[in-house]
């Protein structure tokens, strides 16, 4: 196994990672950063990004990913393929183990590894996301402005996409495969209100219809065996995300739901020297800006720290001589 030594190592990429970068690089921390099994993050398969602050016409998910990039290389990040396997936080510097095959001593690690939106499984339904099959109504759904759209799911997450939802587009038909949701009372109740929200109960998914694009659904009900189909130019998968966690589990803090858990006010972790950013700590807002935002936080976070590890040396070395 290779070994290398670095200042700061940012592990993942998408708007979390390289944010952290750019901060890291310009204030001349000489981060290195590995993309991940999936480098550019959710975003690259996201066709279309209107939310985010900067585009006014709007901008294509995967070169969205590429400008970030771009902007921090140009600041001086190492940007590389790979894939953080393993990692030991129990003694410092930090050690964090690529592919299996290089190890990696940092003395600060930014985790960016974010988090994969959970699927059905079908084909169809990979076959035409982005193309009107979506994880994300808040990022797509002044998409379908006036139209028809189906979402399925029945916790906190699906009521919220489908009230969202309720509000820009003609009918949303929410699936929900049992007789009754998850989701809390409050959002159950925001969900009866909307008049044009339809439930169907005891009700799966079979197949997401169209060729190039969604335009419609076809379900079962689990009860009778009939089969329905839904006219629909969109549909939301809210049946949850799952945080890209499971090397950090040993050594940091994770809720029930496997999301890294952060200081308040911070990206600090219970480890000292390594910060959590974008959605593999926030089970909150998961939008691509926030996720920016905390991998700045992060970054800033880094520089404090090396900074205070630096003036410790230095108040060491002065004792010694002394």
């Amino acid at each position: 196994m290779t070994e290398e030594k670095v200042n700061v190592l940012i592990v993942g990429s998408g708007p979390a990672g390289y944010t952290a970068a750019i901060y890291a690089a310009r204030a001349g921390l000489k981060p290195v950063l590995y993309q991940g099994g999936q480098p550019g993050g959710q975003l690259t398969i996201t066709n279309d990004v209107e939310n985010y602050p900067g585009y006014p016409d709007g901008i294509n998910g995967p070169q969205m990913m590429v400008d970030f990039q771009k902007q921090a290389e140009r600041f001086g990040t190492d940007v590389r393929f790979g894939l953080a396997t393993k990692v030991d936080f129990s003694g410092y510097p930090h050690k964090v183990i690529i592919d299996d095959k290089h190890e990696i001593t940092a003395n600060a690690v930014i985790i960016s590894t974010g988090a994969s939106a959970k699927w059905l499984g079908l084909e169809s339904e990979q076959r035409l996301n982005g193309l009107g099959v979506s994880a994300c109504a808040v990022c797509d759904g002044f998409f379908y402005k006036g139209q028809d759209v189906v979402v399925v799911g029945a916790g906190d997450t699906a009521a919220e996409e489908t009230t969202y939802l309720s509000n820009i587009c003609n009918k949303v038909t929410m699936i929900v495969r049992r007789d009754e949701m998850r989701a809390s009372k409050i959002m159950q109740r925001r969900v009866e209100k909307a008049k044009n929200i339809e439930v169907l109960w005891n009700t799966e998914t079979e197949e997401v219809l169209g060729k190039d694009e969604v335009e419609g659904v076809r379900v079962v009900n689990n009860l009778t065996g009939e089969k329905t189909e839904i006219k629909a130019t969109g549909f939301f998968v809210a049946i949850g995300h799952k945080p890209n966690t499971e090397i950090f589990k040993d050594f940091l803090d994770l809720n029930e739901a496997g999301y890294i858990i952060t200081k308040s006010g911070s990206t600090k972790t219970k480890v000292e020297g390594v910060f959590a950013s974008g959605d593999a700590q926030d089970f909150i807002y998961r939008q691509a800006v926030t996720a920016a935002g905390t991998g700045c936080m992060a970054a800033l976070d880094a520089e404090r720290f090396l900074a205070e590890k630096e003036d410790e040396l230095e108040e060491q070395e002065v004792a010694e001589k002394a």
